[in-house]
């Protein structure tokens, strides 16, 4: 798979997402797979690129081309700034959002409430294309509503603009993550551009993967809460599409030393106090996956240092090959 150039191994993406896809979890994903990482959304308006937030968002160091920047908002001016600055300061691909449910993203007229108004649609996209020197990338939703499935329309519009790929989400606006992906609109869109598409929902294994590379016809896939809670799952997928089988998931040690790797450069990344709060969403995905007494997850969700949290980590793996509690 190919998007302007730029060549994607495997044609696996982790799917941007606000308040996860920093610099630490995007680089954890390449390391295990993923031929493709796009940053958190930065908001397009002007006044807001200097605050500390949209600075993290948009710190790329050491990581390999192509380094992409998601921009959010719902005025074309906007965006056509945002995109031209962000390919200043280093960006290769520009992706537009217009697939967040958000009601505070929504409610600004951003992220896939855009997609009510295909005309607006249209005006962004030949905007931003215009103002970008790096090619742009759109990641939308099958359409507003149920009775409002217009991705395939969209889409025509953005092949049309001079958009260098699509990623889509089987799910419509008002459906937010609720219930399953329908892959039939992203297998329409396939069919009706001359792009590449990334097909993204509900992938969740090498199996589903498989299962909806065939129903769409996609280009690629894009993983997003899965990959939250098994980023070892990029690494599953192309295992298995070499050899036929998926491969067990990694062993105890393998996930803690994965975990508590990825904890600490959490902790150096935010520094501490900032640190402590966005490792507890990672620490909630363990818990999903190896259960601790209610006294130990109150322990970690309230842990006061960095160290504490850490020491903490520990002890679930300790009592998890005590137990022999499988992944």
């Amino acid at each position: 798979m190919q998007i302007a150039g730029y060549p994607f191994a495997h044609g696996l993406a982790a799917a941007p997402m606000a308040g996860v896809s920093d610099r630490v979890f995007r680089q954890l994903c390449r390391s295990l797979g993923a031929s493709s990482t796009t940053a958190e959304m930065v908001s397009a308006r002007p006044e807001l690129r200097g605050t500390r937030k949209s600075r993290l968002r948009l710190d790329h160091a050491g990581e390999r081309a192509p380094r992409i920047v998601q921009i959010a908002g719902g005025d074309a001016k906007d965006l056509a700034f945002a995109a031209r600055v962000n390919a200043d300061e280093g960006a290769d691909i520009i992706d537009i959002n217009m697939g967040c449910p958000a009601k505070k993203v929504c409610r600004k007229a951003a992220g896939s409430a855009l997609m009510r108004d295909v005309d607006q649609v249209g005006r962004i996209l030949d905007a931003v294309v215009a103002a970008s020197p790096v090619p742009v990338t759109l990641k939308m939703r099958t359409g507003v509503s149920a009775d409002r499935r217009n991705a395939v329309a969209i889409a025509r519009i953005a092949d049309a603009a001079g958009i260098a790929a699509l990623a889509v989400h089987g799910r419509t606006r008002d459906q937010h993550y609720r219930g399953q992906a329908e892959y039939d609109t992203i297998a329409a869109v396939k069919r009706a551009v001359s792009i590449p598409v990334w097909a993204n929902g509900d992938i969740d294994s090498p199996a589903k993967a498989r299962a909806v590379l065939k129903a769409t016809g996609a280009d690629g896939l894009m993983i997003g809460r899965a990959a939250c809670r098994r980023p070892w799952l990029f690494r599953e997928i192309i295992v298995e599409r070499a050899t036929g089988c998926a491969p067990p998931p990694p062993g105890l040690d393998d996930e803690r030393e994965l975990l508590l790797g990825l904890i600490e450069q959490i902790h150096d990344f935010y520094g501490e106090e900032q640190g402590l709060r966005v490792a507890r969403k990672h620490i909630g995905w363990l818990i999903e996956r190896r259960p601790v007494p209610p006294v130990l997850y109150m322990d970690l969700m309230q842990a006061a240092s960095a160290a504490r949290q850490l020491r903490l980590l520990d002890c679930v793996f300790d009592a998890a090959e005590q137990r022999h509690i499988p992944a």
